[in-house]
């Protein structure tokens, strides 16, 4: 005779058998499909474009080019200006987000009246579009006749400087890492809470300083908060485009022209769709490079920890 304890048992596996028989493949073709169409469908447009002569001032005329876009792009020296903008661009913006967001984190974990409005005004700058964060600065802040450091250095008895003209890269990064340093802000203040707080104290009774626990303590702690801010960071940076296109129109000359704007100016102001088609082939390998090392790095410190 079977016990109550036995059924149960019998129950559990024909309900078990019967759960694995339900085939779920099926539920994941409708986001297949969907990110069939949304990736894979404009990358091959943009591998077919980038092998043909086409030029949207004479669309009738298309036949295929082979590489020569390729060559004729690797051969410009505009291509390797604008990467050298990429680089110096994405590597400044994250030094400065990640050094001004840790110690504005390790500020702002602190405990003193109105800390909650604090953290509140220095998020704020990261919810704001970028065409309208260009759109203030270029006006409002750097304008050498009507800018807010145009009239703090004739204030201070110094010839306001044209910051666009004579300093573009530097603008741009100034820009930039205003909107970022925010993002780092977040993800390294909520790692800096999650630190224990015995092992601080114990830190301090030892007789550590706040610059020996931020060095010893509080910055081994960020290495994997820091990794992942570089690289999300880094995935978006290689693609900033409002705030040169707003403020400089990659100017002067090619001063602050990185690839994602020299992409738009071939493809949209030259109309050679070809050639920037060629280009953008070549900022999607960048960007892939980029983002497996960036992921095998994180990957490798959070085996570490």
């Amino acid at each position: 005779m079977a016990t109550p304890a036995s059924t149960a048992a019998a129950n559990s596996a024909v309900k078990t058998k019967n759960t694995r028989k339900v085939d779920t493949r099926p539920f994941l073709w409708p986001s297949v499909i969907v990110l069939f169409l949304w990736m894979i469908v404009p990358l091959a447009m943009t591998l077919y474009y980038s092998v043909i002569n086409y030029n949207l001032l004479d669309p009738s005329f298309t036949g295929f080019a082979g590489l020569e876009n390729y060559k004729f792009l690797l051969e410009d020296p505009s291509l390797w200006t604008s990467m050298w903008n990429t680089l110096v661009l994405v590597g400044s913006v994250l030094i400065i987000s990640v050094v001004v967001g840790a110690l504005l984190a390790v500020l702002y974990n602190a405990r003193f009246p109105g800390r909650n409005i604090a953290r509140l005004l220095v998020i704020a700058p990261f919810f704001v579009m970028p065409t309208v964060s260009a759109l203030i600065w270029k006006n409002m802040m750097l304008h050498p006749v009507n800018g807010f450091v145009a009239w703090l250095q004739s204030a201070l008895g110094m010839v306001p400087t044209d910051w666009f003209s004579q300093y573009p890269m530097l603008s741009i990064i100034l820009i930039v890492s205003w909107q970022w340093v925010p993002f780092a802000f977040l993800i390294l203040l909520t790692a800096i809470q999650s630190l224990d707080s015995e092992q601080q104290e114990a830190a301090r009774i030892d007789g550590a300083g706040p610059v020996a626990m931020f060095f010893y303590i509080v910055l081994p702690h960020l290495q994997r908060s820091i990794s992942v801010v570089i690289m999300i960071e880094s995935i978006f940076l290689l693609a900033i485009f409002a705030e040169i296109y707003v403020t400089t129109s990659g100017g002067p000359g090619l001063a602050t022209t990185n690839l994602s704007y020299l992409i738009y100016s071939v493809g949209l102001l030259q109309f050679d769709v070809g050639y920037a088609s060629a280009g953008g082939v070549i900022a999607v390998i960048l960007a892939n490079i980029v983002a497996i090392f960036l992921i095998r790095t994180v990957s490798r410190n959070m085996q570490k920890a």
